[in-house]
């Protein structure tokens, strides 16, 4: 699914085509596009016209529209979920028609329509309410977000208490990042650049890493986002693009990810791809030393 950085790229898009706008109507075409939403098509078709989008907003990779109407904000949000292949487009009223094009949304001053297009069906929206953040009681998050932790990007983001939770665990470095509620944001593509960078091999074991380490890989993380950002986002096909249909270029600069069998760009090692968790890693075995296996308590017996 799209990690971080393609998801800030359609929030920036939506927070400018789409903010101070109020919906006029909704047409939703498959119900798979509304399965989490309580109610399903009918009811989000008959409770978002009239309801103004005060903003855009994100959590991770994930995204939502905040509502209000003449009497201000209403304490919920229409969330946003691409999973594999959504995609949330801005289209002038006579574009052609997508493929699979699954809900149409319509606005009161006749311009461009927010249109949910998804190839594979595994994204969607739907209503929620907005209950204030466990750390930041004035900020609110959707009710459906609430336990996702806070991104390395987002300003409130706590280094030191990041540290000390990942310290704390007995677990492989990049399972923890993947870890949604530990650290958002970052998936496979990112987790594998960002340890390449750091020179850390994702099975190194985070219980014995030092706050320097720590520190040193959230900088190189920081690094891999905010340059993923500047590009747009990755696209590795035509999936993944922006509100207005253009893809990212970032997949021109990965160092590792889907680079098996290439020079690593610091050593020149061939990089090597190995499975993790119904995925594939990707590193060089020269760079990402893998951690020594502890020895067995047990000595074999002669035959």
């Amino acid at each position: 699914m799209p990690e971080l950085p393609e998801v800030e790229t359609v929030r920036a898009g939506l927070d400018r085509w789409v903010t101070g706008r109020t919906v006029a109507a909704v047409e939703v075409r498959h119900p798979r596009a509304v399965r989490r939403h309580v109610g399903g098509g009918t009811d989000l078709e008959a409770r978002l016209p009239g309801l103004t989008v005060l903003g855009a907003s994100r959590r991770g990779k994930y995204l939502w529209l905040p509502l209000g109407d003449a009497d201000g904000p209403r304490g919920e949000a229409l969330i946003g979920h691409l999973g594999m292949s959504g995609q949330l487009l801005v289209q002038p009223a006579d574009a052609p028609q997508e493929k699979h094009l699954h809900i149409r949304t319509t606005f009161t001053d006749g311009g461009p329509e927010l249109r949910f297009v998804d190839q594979r069906t595994f994204g969607g929206v739907l209503l929620d309410l907005l209950v204030p953040a466990a750390d930041r009681p004035a900020e609110h998050v959707p009710a459906q977000i609430a336990h996702i932790a806070r991104d390395p990007l987002d300003a409130q983001f706590d280094d030191a208490a990041f540290a000390a939770r990942l310290r704390a665990r007995n677990t492989e470095i990049k399972r923890a990042l993947l870890d949604q509620t530990l650290i958002s944001g970052i998936g496979n593509i990112y987790a594998d650049e960002s340890l390449w960078r750091a020179m850390l091999h994702g099975q190194r074991r985070t219980r014995g890493m030092t706050r320097g380490a720590v520190a040193d890989l959230l900088d190189h993380i920081r690094d891999v986002l905010r340059a993923a950002l500047r590009a747009g986002g990755t696209s590795f096909d035509a999936l993944y693009v922006n509100v207005n249909g253009q893809s990212g270029y970032f997949d021109r600069s990965l160092a590792v990810y889907g680079q098996e069998g290439r020079p690593c760009p610091r050593c020149g090692t061939a990089v090597r791809r190995a499975s993790f968790m119904n995925r594939s890693s990707f590193f060089c075995p020269t760079c990402q030393r893998p951690p020594r296996l502890p020895r067995s308590s047990h000595t074999a017996r002669p035959c």
